[in-house]
């Protein structure tokens, strides 16, 4: 039982990240468009020494629960960033005076700051919104929108949306 635990022990303080390693190598072949076996070589190193050195900055360990519902969430963020890209483009060009920009505020059910960084992140990358603000407690995201008519509705779809999803994926918790 001892040498089982040294052994596990031993590979996470080589590999303190797995997932997130293989989430930068997948990223550095879409960076890179390209996979051969330099990209190969060179996504496997920075995949592998990015979060070798740096897992003293990681106050607690990465775990994904859900993987099926990772993947449905990447997948719903990319169609919601391609949507938004329109909408946005479509807002600019038309009448400035037509726009209704708001502060929100989204109270969170996420505990863990990673699953927190990731929600203020999507939120971010998703154009016409930007995370602008968490509360001092972690309680409460301050969202900002280019665009909103009814602003409880939006941080609703935030919510089913983004940090539902993000709950299960990385707290295992449907509630």
């Amino acid at each position: 039982m001892s040498t089982l635990t040294d052994t596990k022990r031993r590979r996470r303080q080589l590999l303190p990240h797995p997932v997130l390693s293989l989430f930068m190598l997948l990223l550095w072949f879409l960076l890179a468009n390209n996979i051969s076996g330099g990209h190969l070589v060179l996504g496997g190193l920075l995949a592998w020494f990015i979060p070798f050195v740096t897992q003293s900055f990681w106050p607690q360990e990465m775990t994904l629960n859900r993987p099926g519902v990772a993947l449905k969430f990447v997948a719903v963020v990319l169609w919601d960033i391609v949507i938004a890209n329109w909408t946005v483009a479509r807002l600019i060009l038309g009448s400035p005076k037509s726009l209704k920009p708001a502060f929100m505020t989204l109270d969170l059910d996420l505990e863990q700051d990673f699953a927190i960084t990731i929600l203020a992140s999507t939120i971010s990358l998703t154009p016409g919104t930007v995370s602008a603000d968490l509360s001092a407690d972690g309680k409460q995201l301050i969202i900002h929108t280019l665009h909103v008519d009814d602003p409880a509705a939006a941080v609703a779809t935030i919510k089913q949306r983004y940090e539902a999803p993000l709950k299960e994926i990385f707290e295992c918790s449907t509630s």
